[in-house]
This record gives C-alpha cells, structure tokens and sequence, in this order.
C-alpha cells in the first residue's frame, strides 16, 4: 500500500512536470495562433500605371509577380474614380464617388487634405468601421496631400488609427515644408510617429520606404502577440516623382526606354480634343527624358517588391498567412509619352484609369484573372465585409469579396459601368499656361502647382509638355469609354477594338449607343449609395 502511494505520488509529480513543461513551451505559440477575424494589408503604392508592371513583371517586379499575382486573383478592369492621389485616396477611406467626397482636387478649396477635414470626411473611415469592431489600424506612409495644413496641430492624427506613421507634407506655417522636407523624395523628411514629429536624414537607412516597411512588419508583429486582428495601410511615395529610388537600385535597366506603343507620341490627333490638339509631337530631347524617367521609376518600384517578400515572409513566420488578405494597387495611373503628353495623369485615358489591382487571401485561387470591373469606391465595402462588418449606408461602392469567393458559375449580379471625374484645378492652369517663362516663375509655380504635382514642375523645367484637361465626367463599360467635357468636346472609344484610343467616334457613332451611354451618365454624375448601385447594373442593349 505505501508502494502504491509513493508510485502514485512519482506518477503524479511526473504528470504535473510534464504539465508545466507543456505550458511553458505552448506558451509561446499564442503568438502564432491565427487572428479569430481576417487580417488585412493594404499596400497603395504613388502613380503607377499597369503597364509598369504588366510589360515584364518577372524582371521590374518578381516578387509582386510570384508572391501576389501567382498565388491570388487579378482584375485587369479595376478603375479609379479620379486619377489624382488626394481625391482617388479619399475615394478609397470613404467607399464614395468624388462627386459624393466633395474632395475633386489635390489642393483647397476643391481638394486636399483640408477639403476632407473640413468636411467631417475622417469620422467616419475604413479605419474606424474596423477599429469599433475589434481591429487594431495602422496607416504608415502618404495620407492626403497637404496633411496636416489646417488640422488643430502638426501632430495631428484622424480619428480610427491605431497607430501611425505619416510624413508632413504641409505644415500650419508658411515656411513648414523647407523645415519638415519633402517625403516624395525619400530622404530628409519629417514623420509623425504616433503624435511625435520625428525627422530622417540621408543615409541609406532612411530611405522612406525601407522606413515605412519596418513600421508595418513591427506593427504585424506586435499585434499577432495581442491576438488581435490587424488592418495595415501602407502606402509608400513610389513610384512618384521625383522617382527616388533606394541607392542600392539606382544602377538598374540601363537600357530600359518607355514603351513604343500605338499612342506613344502619336502621330494623328486630329480627332482628339483641342487640349491634346495643341501638344505638338515630342521631340526627341523629350523623349530622351521620358525614358530616363522610365528608368527612374523602375528602380524606384524595386523597393516596393522588396516590401512585398518582406510583408510575406512576416506574416508566415507569425502563423498570419492564411487568414490575411492582401491587396495590392495604385492610387492613380500616368503617362510617359502617351498622346503627345510628356508626363501627367488625370484624363480618362486608359493609362491614367486603369491599374493594376491584385488580391491574395484565404480561398481566394491562384493565379487566376476577373474580368468584371471594380473600382476603387469598393475598398471600403469589400474591406468591412471580410471583417464581417456593415459598411456605413452612404457608400456608393460595392464588395467584390463575393467575386473573389465565386466561381465562374455562381458570380454575383455586378456593374456595367463605373463613373470617371476630373475637377480642372484652376490655379494648376494658370501654373501650367507660364511655361515659356518658367525659370524666371520658378518659385511662384512650385507653390502654384504643389508638391503632389512636382514631377509635372520637373517635367516642365526640361522642356516637356503637360496636357491642360478641362473638367470632364466619363463612364468606362467593358467595351467602350465615353467622356463629356465641359467645354462641349466629347469622345468616344472602342476600346475593344481600339485599345490604344487612337480614333475618337463620337461624332460618327450610333446614335443609340450615344444616347445611352449619356443617359447613363447623366444618372451616374449625382447618385449616391444605393442609387449608385442600381445604375450601375443597368443593362446597355446594343
């Protein structure tokens, strides 16, 4: 009996060491147990038009292409409501048309960053709809051009944010930007970390991206311990002029020259409207520039790709890999050389509305493309609906979850159309029109036409030409774009049969087909949530 006690006794002193030493090494795994909501990441990189990618994704940028195209689902008709950063940007935080947001520009009093915080734009966000249901947020990177201009203090961070990390770009003073820097550039700029301003100089280690990398894999890291489900918006400057690219890129495709397609430097405009009409053709010293640009901006995306093996490789090593999406696209497209123009966005051309957008995630198959159009109004509802939340009723856009969960049986009711606007920024014309005295004006256009437009000052300064666009608003359906100007000029393309938008047929189309693309448009330009919604899935019956 004593030996059965004190066998009992060892047995049981073995089974509690085995306990303790169970505990103390499942301990740690916590750290590695997959978030009970979906995380999301959000990389939005500055000015990059599709064809950076497309055109060779295996060598400008192979981890995008093995790590994100490879294993997720492509949409090569993803469009952007404006292509400009400020209002295609508040498109994205707030799931609403530009004509909705009320921010149309880059600058006051039609846009900027002081437009969306004089609107009450920032109470209500993709950041707050997934912070009040559990989600820990963070933006590290740009935000709105202009931020902090006019918000209570530089130190200023909008509601809904966890955390952030967000370079001034406008500062309360006048004399601010020469004392906080230019982000843009990558070096010597001044960030706000968490209400903290904090300034970064010129060594290597500065490189903003490589900066902003380091924020959001410590943000990961910090918040799978917490067991908490995270959102990450990441927005890094590139591939924005000045085109800064990290100094261990800076030799890459020497030979790289911008691509020679149909409308490169085109030949014929005569069907065009008058502000591309009065670009004459580029001469070959512009062209010299538009390809060292083009390299420029090739290296400049190589630390995004960079960014994006890092991001992977954090959230597997943290057990976060399969229960996180990620998304991957561009506030806005550009053109190198594209109708004559130098540089330059903000048309309904194709090279400035159509971008890439590449999604990655759990049951989502790999290497796989949609056809369907989304926009960039659809963030916001996608994003509140992976969490499992209901995005606020004034969202005009729509989650395309149920697209990347379908199969080609089973696709949801979806658009038609999606709307394109552009507000001319006056002041950014008058900037525009004093190109033949530029040196002497220097000063008085970089404060005309503000930071966010410095690679179109850049441009200008080595004799380029930027198109002057008039205010416009267009639809985009899957075959064809059809733009109002207000100056009364329209076009018409087929893009399926005209993909480089060489011959404008608004004035040789069919009638009916015109009427109904206006028609279409007319409802398009003023509607709002639900209405949006239901126009959208008109059908067009020719």
């Amino acid at each position: 009996m004593k030996t059965f006690n004190l066998r009992t006794k060892f047995f049981a002193l073995i089974m509690i060491g085995v306990l303790v030493v169970n505990v103390f090494l499942l301990a740690p795994q916590k750290a590695f147990t997959e978030t009970s909501k979906p995380n999301i990441v959000f990389v939005l990189v500055d000015d990059m038009d599709a064809d950076t990618i497309n055109r060779n994704p295996k060598k400008y940028a192979p981890n995008i292409k093995s790590l994100l195209i490879d294993q997720g689902l492509t949409f090569p008709n993803f469009f952007v409501n404006v292509s400009l950063c400020c209002p295609s940007r508040t498109n994205i935080l707030r799931g609403q048309y530009a004509h909705n947001t009320g921010v149309l520009t880059n600058s006051k009093p039609d846009g900027g960053f002081q437009k969306a915080y004089s609107q009450g734009l920032e109470k209500q966000t993709i950041a707050t709809s997934l912070q009040a249901n559990g989600y820990r947020t963070a933006l590290i990177g740009k935000y709105l051009n202009g931020y902090p201009d006019t918000a209570p203090s530089d130190t200023y961070i909008p509601p809904g944010w966890t955390e952030w990390y967000s370079p001034m770009e406008k500062g309360k003073k006048k004399n601010d930007q020469k004392k906080y820097g230019n982000p843009y550039s990558q070096f010597n700029y001044t960030l706000n970390k968490n209400g903290k301003l904090v300034k970064y100089g010129d060594n290597p280690k500065d490189y903003g991206t490589d900066v902003y990398t380091g924020f959001a894999i410590d943000f990961i890291q910090r918040s799978v311990k917490n067991g908490k489900p995270f959102f990450v918006y990441l927005a890094p400057f590139n591939i924005h002029g000045p085109y800064t690219p990290a100094p261990r890129y800076q030799n890459l495709f020497p030979d790289a020259q911008a691509p020679r397609v149909d409308n490169f430097n085109e030949a014929n405009v005569s069907t065009k409207p008058q502000f591309i009409q009065d670009l004459p053709q580029l001469n070959q010293t512009q062209i010299d520039e538009i390809d060292k640009s083009y390299r420029l901006r090739l290296q400049s995306l190589q630390s995004v790709d960079d960014t994006i093996d890092k991001l992977i490789d954090t959230l597997k090593a943290n057990g976060q890999l399969n229960n996180t999406y990620i998304i991957f696209t561009s506030d806005n497209g550009y053109k190198q050389g594209i109708h004559r123009a130098s540089t330059g966005k903000e048309s309904a051309y194709e090279e400035d509305i159509r971008l890439n957008l590449v999604v990655r995630g759990p049951g989502i198959p790999a290497g796989k493309k949609l056809q369907e159009q989304v926009g960039n109004i659809d963030f916001f509802p996608t994003f509140t609906d992976m969490a499992g939340v209901k995005p606020p009723a004034f969202v005009d856009g729509r989650s395309f979850l149920p697209l990347l969960k379908s199969t080609m049986s089973n696709l949801p009711k979806w658009r038609s159309a999606f709307l394109i606007e552009h507000k001319q920024n006056q002041k950014r014309r008058a900037a525009l029109e004093k190109q033949t005295k530029l040196l002497e004006d220097q000063l008085e256009l970089e404060d005309q036409l503000e930071l966010e437009d410095e690679s179109e000052l850049q441009s200008l300064q080595k004799g380029g030409q930027v198109p002057k666009i008039p205010t416009y608003q267009a639809i985009r359906t899957q075959d064809y774009t059809y733009v109002e100007y207000k100056t009364g000029a329209k076009e018409l393309y087929n893009i399926k049969k005209d993909p480089y938008q060489l011959n404008n047929l608004a004035s040789t189309a069919n009638p009916t087909l015109l009427r109904q693309l206006a028609n279409r448009l007319s409802k398009l330009r003023t509607c709002q949530a639900d209405y949006c919604r239901a126009i959208e899935e008109e059908p067009f019956t020719l």
